[in-house]
């Protein structure tokens, strides 16, 4: 039996995040991201962030609108087919956002090699790249001392915190995917390389559910700081087997930051009203949010 209770609020877990942080952020593109996480760091104006993702986007540009982001490290930051992640782009444009873009198996060389726990990790697939000279601070080339074949150094991503949704959770910190699947997303290698995990689940589960499904654990406990329940946490986006992305609501999102104003706008309406449970209220409510998108038929 695990011997100690992890469980916090959002409030709670959000305030361990200090201004001028290195904060890892899970999920891909349209599923699982830290948006519940995001919003709260907003409502507690925690600042000055370097956020590292896989493909992300949403939670990054919610960030960007509120001013709050400082640099991006990643492969993307969008909202796929709904377009450019507005905000994230004004603020690069205009100077105020640092970013530094790498390939897809570049960034996870990244995430891999904090997992192994190795400063570095050796790769080909920038070779001659413009992204192989973007920062001398993260990618240096190198000679294979076995070989002498030519390799790109790939610096280790090793935030002070990582922010994961996951699907379930005891109060221990096991976190668990709703069926046996492929390792087709990169969380769990974020996860393992992390120094704080913090993981936002969409319930919070009796342990002895998670004693019965041993295979399906994919984040343990001992790698966890804290765990926090929110439903819906990642809306408007999906948590896949949980519920779809909701498109209406991003449709409104991707409209809104069109101009600063008008994500400063959204801001009010959907972010600074309290806490998660009123931003589901500003949608109807959880029920009514499930009902639209068909959760439980």
């Amino acid at each position: 039996m695990p011997s100690r209770e992890k469980v916090v609020s959002l409030r709670d877990a959000a305030a361990r995040i200090p201004p001028g942080a290195r904060v890892a952020f899970g999920g891909n593109i349209m599923r699982r991201q830290v948006n519940a996480f995001a919003r709260e760091l907003i409502r507690q104006r925690i600042g000055d962030l370097t956020i590292y993702s896989f493909a992300g986007g949403f939670a990054v540009d919610m960030l960007a609108a509120a001013g709050l982001l400082k640099r991006y490290e990643g492969v993307y930051a969008g909202l796929f087919w709904h377009g450019l992640a507005p905000s994230f782009r004004r603020g690069v444009e205009a100077g105020a956002i640092e970013v530094r873009d790498y390939s897809e198996s570049a960034q996870v060389a990244r995430f891999q090699a904090a997992c192994n726990g190795n400063s570095f990790m050796p790769i080909r697939a920038l070779l001659g790249t413009d992204m192989a000279k973007q920062d001398p601070e993260i990618t240096v080339e190198m000679t294979c001392p076995f070989t002498g074949r030519s390799y790109t150094a790939m610096r280790a991503i090793e935030p002070d915190f990582t922010v994961i949704h996951g699907y379930t959770a005891d109060a221990y910190g096991n976190v668990q995917w709703p069926l046996a699947r492929d390792a087709d997303d990169v969380d769990q290698i974020i996860a393992r390389g992390s120094n704080r995990l913090i993981v936002t689940v969409e319930r919070i589960v009796p342990h002895e559910e998670v004693k019965a499904n041993p295979h399906l654990t994919y984040i343990p406990s001992q790698w966890v700081e804290a765990v926090v329940e929110v439903p819906f946490g990642a809306h408007p986006l999906a948590c896949d087997t949980v519920h779809d992305e909701d498109e209406e609501a991003i449709r409104a999102y991707a409209a809104a930051g069109r101009t600063a104003a008008g994500a400063a706008d959204y801001l009010d309406k959907y972010v600074h009203v309290g806490s998660h449970e009123a931003y589901l209220d500003a949608f109807g409510g959880l029920a009514a949010l499930k009902a639209r998108l068909g959760v439980g038929r």
